[in-house]
């Protein structure tokens, strides 16, 4: 009697501080933000790469999956409910069918090539998950991402095993909703509706774990579904919004004839990139947006003057119990943009000043440079000033070569 108990109060704490953060949230704030983002970070060009990209390596994505399933006919009943999640969940139905019915045909082609042919199959596969991972990359302002075979390995083992695991996932719901139709065959509806709630929470399970891997950043598990849900509204409110216009507004059907299948597709992915580039930005952005700071301008010198704040903090930090800082910790003092402190904390790491002790998703930061007997001549040449052979007689003249770091901080 007690653990339900115990169980219950933890959870009514947690919708309330839900409710809590949903009401206080800044939505105005937010939509002015993904406005801004998709404005100078051209995240509509983008969309488009994405798209083309995706067109040219769908045919080698199918025909990996099917492969898979191909090479262990067990598997056979698993396809079947990956393709029917694929056309109720993701497509709208006018496209849906024929897109994957072609897609098969290609698929099932593709063992009559060579092997050059096999290779660039591949290759275009390997190109689609190396463009996701360099944008996300971006909109998280990540200038190093992991090491190439590290992301291949791992973009690979998700082509791979993805769609068994997910195929495996919804036989195994849809197995266990019909052995219960004893119990629950009086309401059909709540049937339904519970199949409609598994989808779209692997649905947004799956974006959120693309945004939590991917960039080669610390993100936190909440931020990270904050975009996964909203990626997973966006795609039902985007295919109920493009089948109701398909159907009241025939014109593809009328021009294109039995061609209209195309163009649609194609509109399709690129409001589906469109969601998801949203989606990431809300991830990237909510630690910032939770914080309420305000982004720095980013005016000649912004990021200088941004690390020696970091550097004083962090300085202060060795001095105490924790002997270091999170970089959410570390902005929330700093009253600044975590996505603007990321560049700042790789620069530092790069020059050996500091330390990211790898604690989970809020690693500590610590300073290991003496600010006594480390010269600041590397900080200045890379976020200030590069001595250049036109600005070398200059900055000989101001004596930056003979700057220390502690001079910096205690200026």
């Amino acid at each position: 009697m007690n653990v339900p108990s115990a169980l219950r109060v933890p959870l009514r704490e947690r919708l309330a501080r839900l409710a809590q953060t949903l009401s206080s949230w800044p939505w105005l704030e937010t939509m002015r933000t993904l406005r801004q983002r998709f404005r100078e970070d051209r995240l509509g060009l983008t969309a488009s790469s994405l798209t083309f990209t995706t067109t040219i390596a769908l045919v080698p994505l199918a025909t990996v999956t099917l492969a898979i399933f191909t090479a262990f006919p067990m598997f056979s009943r698993f396809q079947g409910a990956l393709e029917k999640y694929f056309i109720q969940s993701l497509v709208p139905d006018n496209i849906a069918k024929p897109v994957l019915g072609a897609l098969t045909q290609f698929a099932l082609k593709a063992n009559r090539l060579g092997t050059l042919g096999l290779v660039v199959l591949v290759l275009t596969a390997l190109a689609l998950m190396l463009t996701i991972d360099r944008t996300l990359n971006a909109i998280w302002r990540v200038r190093k991402p992991r090491p190439i075979a590290q992301r291949v390995l791992v973009y690979w083992a998700a082509a791979t095993l993805g769609p068994l695991l997910l195929g495996i996932s919804l036989t195994m719901t849809s197995y266990a909703i019909s052995a219960s139709r004893g119990v629950v065959g009086s309401l059909p509806g709540g049937v339904s509706f519970l199949l409609n709630v598994i989808e779209f929470l692997l649905l947004a399970a799956a974006i959120t774990s693309l945004y939590h891997y991917v960039p080669n950043t610390p993100v936190r598990w909440v931020h990270a579904w904050a975009g996964g849900l909203f990626v997973a509204v966006g795609f039902e409110l985007a295919k109920k919004g493009l089948a109701w216009y398909l159907g009241q507004v025939p014109t593809y059907s009328t021009i294109y004839g039995a061609f209209a299948t195309v163009p649609i597709f194609l509109i399709w992915l690129y409001l589906g990139w469109v969601i998801v580039l949203f989606g990431a930005v809300i991830a990237a952005y909510a630690p910032s947006l939770a914080m309420r700071v305000v982004r720095r301008p980013e005016t000649p010198g912004f990021q200088f003057d941004l690390a020696i704040a970091m550097l004083r903090q962090l300085a202060l930090a060795r001095t105490q119990s924790t002997h270091g800082l999170s970089a959410a910790r570390l902005a929330e003092s700093l009253r600044a943009d975590p996505l603007q402190i990321e560049p700042i904390v790789e620069t530092l790491l790069g020059l050996d000043w500091i330390a990211r002790l790898d604690e989970g998703d809020d690693p500590r930061l610590v300073l290991l440079a003496d600010p006594d007997f480390t010269p600041a001549q590397p900080l200045m040449a890379a976020l200030l000033l590069e001595p250049t052979p036109t600005v070398r007689a200059f900055w000989q003249r101001a004596g930056f070569q003979d700057i220390s770091l502690r001079q910096l901080l205690d200026a």
